[in-house]
């Protein structure tokens, strides 16, 4: 008997464009949020938008609160529940890049209430997906949380962040090739389940971001449209698939594995485009797609080397042969690569 069930959270609303951060009250309206809104920015975003969004709120008489998070931590998470439960927030929004957004979605997630994604960078997938990521220690928490209820995403405010997390983003779309090529490996080897609908969307998303590399430029609003669109559906397809699966295979491994070797060295996007370079080659051979990948990497002025990521050699050689010991996930790493593979797999594609 046939008893498979599925329940796929997806945003109801995706606002994308010029100028659509004066929407934001409307795109909340029409998904039937009620109650007071609690917008939590960081103190730049809220500087960039923050402010627009809370005067917005206000000219609707939604009586906004606001809380400014200086950091992502798990303190951080605990700091913005209780400032929801002291203001009886009806919904949150996330202002800003990474941090705020994460925090807000766990926040918001804890206290099962609905959540605005209101990015001001366009560098990472979290903008969209159910999953938050808080740094501690040496080491960076992957947590499961609720994906937004709508996304508005100003193509203007996300042309005019800075340009190293929007290549941040492209990069880590970019990695989804390799996520997915492990997702399947592991698939076939350890009977890990597959999606083929959320791996083909989280593929085309990436082979988007290659193809159009050429057209993504500094100062230009349609490379914000582009990237953003493709980090939509990157969280989509995480969604559709209840899992990180298909944006998260080896070469995250190995970025979460500098962040323990070598702390802050480098943005989270850029580290993986650099390890999926790495184990592209491992996939591919000598002769294969990792070229494509790096190729479109430096197209768009993103990190390919060791050396442009402002780590040295030995740390990619470790972080590389000791990354599979991250997490409990079946990658083309298997259960470690010797150090004489791992420096082969690095020199020919000449990221050391």
């Amino acid at each position: 008997m046939f008893d498979k069930t599925s329940w796929i959270r997806l945003p109801h609303n995706v606002v994308v464009g010029h100028g659509v951060l004066d929407q934001t009250v409307a795109a909340v309206e029409d998904i039937h949020l009620s109650g007071r809104p609690l917008i939590v920015a960081s103190p730049t975003p809220y500087s960039v938008a923050g402010e627009r969004v809370v005067a917005q709120f206000e000219d609707a008489d939604a009586d906004p609160a606001e809380v400014i998070v200086e950091e992502a931590s798990f303190e951080a998470v605990e700091s913005v529940i209780e400032t929801a439960r002291s203001v009886d927030a009806g919904y949150l929004l996330g202002v800003g890049g990474g941090k705020a957004i994460d925090i807000a979605k766990m926040a918001a997630d804890e206290l099962n209430l609905g959540f605005v994604s209101v990015p001001t960078a366009a560098s990472h997938d979290g903008i969209v997906s159910g999953r938050g990521s808080v740094p501690e220690g040496d080491t960076r928490h992957s947590v499961a949380s609720e994906p937004p209820l709508a996304v508005v995403a100003d193509t203007e405010i996300l042309a005019e962040a800075p340009w190293r997390l929007t290549t941040a983003g492209c990069a880590d779309i970019i990695s989804n090739y390799t996520a997915v090529r492990d997702w399947q490996l592991a698939h076939r080897l350890k009977n890990v389940e597959y999606s083929e609908y959320a791996g083909e969307l989280a593929r085309m998303t990436a082979e988007m971001l290659v193809e159009n590399a050429g057209s993504i430029k500094q100062g230009l609003e349609e490379s914000s449209w582009i990237v953003v669109k493709a980090l939509v559906s990157s969280g989509v397809a995480m969604s559709i698939a209840d899992s990180s699966r298909p944006a998260s295979g080896a070469e995250h491994l190995f970025s979460h594995q500098l962040d323990r070797i070598a702390p802050d060295a480098a943005l989270h996007g850029h580290q993986v485009g650099v390890g999926s370079i790495m184990t592209e080659y491992l996939h591919s051979g000598a002769k294969g797609q990792w070229i494509d990948v790096r190729d479109a990497l430096a197209s768009i002025g993103a990190p390919t080397t060791a050396d442009e990521l402002g780590i040295d050699d030995d740390t990619v050689l470790e972080a590389l042969t000791t990354a599979h010991e991250i997490r409990d996930r079946y990658t083309i790493l298997g259960d470690g690569m010797s150090e004489a593979a791992a420096r082969e797999a690095a020199t020919v594609t000449g990221v050391i």
